[in-house]
């Protein structure tokens, strides 16, 4: 299965859902901290969430749950850029534990996986948005279309960006 992102909707199947992208765009060459989102066909990976802030879903992916230390690492400089990692003072990450909603269900989009290219993005997630504000370089849907495309999707399922 393939998720198709169209100029106005992020398309599965019959389904369409709103979408809100990279503050300044799509793009083919993406950088660390450009605000774009990549370009591409991409593997969808871990389902993370809250399960303090969400309790009720269906899904086939593979889930994790996100706990207080569990960050993103962001630093180009880091053996762990672009993984999932415990958070420390040593190596600069993303932090998934968020007091705010939007990382309250996030699937990892396999971007710069195998090989990870230093300083080619980072933390490239599909989350949650209530406004469609542009986000630093993800893609956002609301919390009700999350979950509907949660039951749509699997492990083996990819986004076209």
């Amino acid at each position: 299965m393939i998720i198709k992102l169209n100029k106005h909707t992020l398309d599965v199947d019959e389904f369409q859902f709103q979408y809100c992208i990279g503050k300044n765009g799509l793009t083919k060459n993406k950088i660390e901290g450009d605000k774009k989102t990549p370009k591409g066909l991409f593997k969808l990976g871990k389902l993370y969430y809250r399960n303090d802030k969400i309790k009720k879903f269906k899904t086939k992916l593979q889930k994790k749950i996100i706990h207080p230390l569990m960050g993103w690492c962001d630093d180009s400089k880091s053996k762990y850029y672009n993984q999932q990692i415990i958070r420390n003072k040593k190596v600069k990450s993303e932090k998934l534990f968020r007091n705010d909603y939007k990382y309250n269900l996030l699937i990892d989009i396999r971007y710069n996986k195998n090989p990870t290219k230093k300083n080619k993005g980072s933390a490239i997630f599909l989350h949650l948005t209530k406004n469609y504000q542009p986000t630093a370089g993800c893609i956002g849907i609301r919390e009700v279309d999350f979950k509907i495309l949660l039951k749509l999707i699997n492990n083996n399922t990819f986004i076209k960006i």
